[in-house]
């Protein structure tokens, strides 16, 4: 996955004295995404746009995705100090979908600078099509900067495939959005930490680093209800439309698609051992840390399943 694309300096440990808490995990009740969300994390706007996304998706996929069987203690956990704290959620795809996951991650850290917060929405599908996943990331340092990360990930290597491009590219015009947000004067292009991370993107994809001054609040909101929130609601529609469900896909032949399927589990584990193996045992205790990412690899193991 591409969550957390951070920088080392971002992710320093934050101090353990802002507060004490007797566990380091706590359980909510199982409610609905909004509700949970919005009890469990202050409120920012560009939370507020990816739970919009997330219901969008989720009420298209529908019967094509299981319910959550997430633990408890990892689709709402924290640090021993209160300092930082999360939710992760991952629901499978039914038999017969094109969906392998989908993955939300949702995290508020306390760092020496002040406070960050990376808020993710992922779906992966199997080997029933080789159409891309759907990547959306917002990472959030302050009020008047963000960084927007938003893809359909290709799975092949484009440059043997000028018809996979066409396909899910060109002829879809996914690239406008990111035109539209390269115009604004407050957008430079984002660059991950990890050349590895940076390889995977495809051509179209939105990588930028907002950022508005000292005294852009207003702005930054403006931004975000705009030409932030256009984009992403764009991408989506285009991967609901264009991506999603079996016969999406250009034609493979089994060769191609074994080839696929081992490309997409390279992709994924290696996103999660530059990312989050890395990162989260930063932010949260160890226990907290492997509890949340062992959810995540048995997720991403899922693929092997359908290798010889």
């Amino acid at each position: 996955m591409q969550a957390l694309s951070l920088s080392p300096p971002l992710l320093t440990s934050p101090p353990r004295s802002l507060r004490s808490k007797s566990s380091n995990t706590f359980r909510a009740p199982r409610m609905d995404r909004h509700a949970r969300i919005s009890s469990q994390f202050p409120p920012l706007l560009h939370r507020d746009l990816a739970l919009e996304v997330a219901s969008l998706m989720e009420s298209r996929l529908g019967s094509d995705l299981l319910p959550s069987s997430v633990p408890d203690n990892v689709r709402s956990f924290q640090n021993q100090s209160g300092t930082s704290f999360g939710s992760l959620d991952i629901r499978y795809g039914a038999p017969g979908s094109s969906v392998d996951f989908l993955l939300e991650s949702w995290l508020h850290c306390k760092v020496p600078t002040g406070a960050i917060d990376i808020t993710t929405l992922l779906v992966y599908q199997n080997d029933s099509t080789d159409a891309p996943h759907f990547n959306l990331e917002f990472i959030q340092a302050g009020p008047t900067s963000l960084v927007l990360l938003l893809d359909l990930i290709p799975r092949r290597d484009l440059s043997f495939c000028p018809d996979y491009i066409d396909t899910f590219y060109q002829d879809t015009n996914v690239d406008k959005p990111r035109q539209d947000l390269e115009k604004l004067p407050q957008a430079v292009p984002y660059l991950s930490p990890s050349l590895y991370i940076r390889s995977i993107w495809s051509p179209t994809a939105i990588l930028v680093s907002i950022n508005c001054g000292e005294g852009g609040a207003t702005k930054m909101e403006e931004i975000i209800k705009g030409t932030v929130a256009s984009a992403a609601k764009e991408v989506l529609g285009i991967w609901l439309e264009r991506c999603f469900g079996t016969g999406t896909g250009t034609e493979m032949g089994e060769e191609e698609r074994e080839y696929m399927i081992r490309r997409d589990r390279v992709v994924k584990s290696k996103s999660i051992e530059i990312d989050l193996s890395a990162n989260l045992p930063r932010l949260f205790d160890p226990d907290v840390a492997n509890r949340v990412i062992a959810e995540i690899q048995k997720a991403c193991a899922r693929l092997k399943s359908s290798m010889p």
